[in-house]
Parts: C-alpha cells; sequence; structure tokens
C-alpha cells in the first residue's frame, strides 16, 4: 500500500484536464493561425493589424495568451513542487511566477484591446 503525504499541492484530474484543454486550445488556435496566413506571405502591416482588430482575432488571440499562460503556470507549478524542497524557497518562487503571469496576461489584454 502506497502512503502519500499530502503537502498542499493541487495534484489530480482537474490539473490535468486544464493543461490538456489549454494545449487544445493552443493548438487550434496555431492551425487556424497558420491556414489564415500561410497562402497570404509575405503579410505587410495593414493585413497584420487587420487580424488584430477584429473583434474574432482579438478574442482567440486572448484565448490563446490565456490558455497558454494557464499551461505555464500548471507545468512550472508542478516543476516546483517536484524540485525544490525548502517552502518558503518555493513558495517565493510560486508568488513572482504568478505576479510574472498576471503582468502577462495585463500585458496581452492592453496590447490587443489598443489595436
Amino acid at each position: 500500500m502506497v502512503n502519500r503525504i499530502v503537502v498542499g499541492a493541487h495534484y489530480g484530474l482537474r490539473d490535468w484536464l486544464l493543461q490538456r484543454i489549454s494545449a487544445i486550445v493552443m493548438a487550434l488556435y496555431s492551425v487556424a493561425f497558420l491556414l489564415c496566413f500561410l497562402p497570404r506571405l509575405p503579410l505587410d502591416f495593414e493585413e497584420w493589424h487587420a487580424w488584430f482588430a477584429h473583434p474574432v482575432g482579438k478574442i482567440a488571440t486572448l484565448l490563446f495568451m490565456l490558455s497558454l499562460l494557464l499551461h505555464a503556470w500548471v507545468g512550472v507549478r508542478d516543476i516546483f513542487m517536484d524540485y525544490i524542497k525548502p517552502f518558503g524557497l518555493r513558495f517565493s518562487l510560486q508568488v513572482l511566477v504568478i505576479l510574472l503571469l498576471l503582468v502577462y496576461a495585463l500585458w496581452a489584454v492592453a496590447l490587443l484591446w489598443s489595436i
């Protein structure tokens, strides 16, 4: 019988599912992006601007960015939980990563809605 020590980690189906769903969202966006732009290469500024100015392009890109950030958080958190044993250091690094990911999310929203 395996005696598992609970350390406050959120291992389980929810995190596994979150990472898989975010990967699917990113893959679908990447395929759609390539299908839209590969036939029209090379692109000029007006075509890029038109893609990101359209509400569908903005929302799709924002979903991609949020999926990327969630995917990164689950992966980095699991790496920290597995390899960084001192609680204070692990907690500090996790807070730092959360703050950076929040800054990246706000930056992505600001960039997309400034177009």
